[in-house]
């Protein structure tokens, strides 16, 4: 696997066309951080740490709002063989402000809002709406 973000955002698009109420994914702190600014904008409903046997997983909770996905849909934007930068300045807005675009920033993870405010740039990993 070359691009464990975009086999994440995969996964839960998956089950959310088969109306399922959660997935569980092989643990890694990036991933936690993605999910935790998904988490935040209502993408998903939550995300925990669990443990089974030796091995960390994370279980993601789905959300759905009158039966559709919260998460319509994404785009990757930077990927293994191209990374993708921004300045602060540069930073527009998504499916006519519908959607959201992750940013990793010096300080973290946000959206293309907060990092736009924080007057940050840095790596566009993908677009949700």
């Amino acid at each position: 696997m070359t691009d464990p973000i975009t086999d994440m955002l995969n996964q839960i698009r998956n089950a959310q066309v088969v109306q399922k109420t959660e997935v569980v994914l092989p643990y890694s702190n990036f991933k936690n951080e993605v999910l935790a600014v998904l988490a935040q904008e209502n993408f998903i409903s939550d995300s925990k740490k669990i443990m089974k046997g030796k091995a960390k997983l994370l279980k993601i909770g789905l959300k759905y709002e009158n039966g559709l996905p919260a998460m319509e849909g994404f785009k990757k934007v930077s990927k293994p063989g191209q990374r993708i930068y921004i300045k602060a300045q540069e930073i527009k807005k998504i499916k006519g402000g519908y959607g959201k675009v992750i940013i990793s920033t010096p300080k973290g993870l946000m959206t293309g809002i907060k990092a736009k405010k924080a007057k940050l740039g840095g790596e566009v990993l993908f677009e949700v709406w």
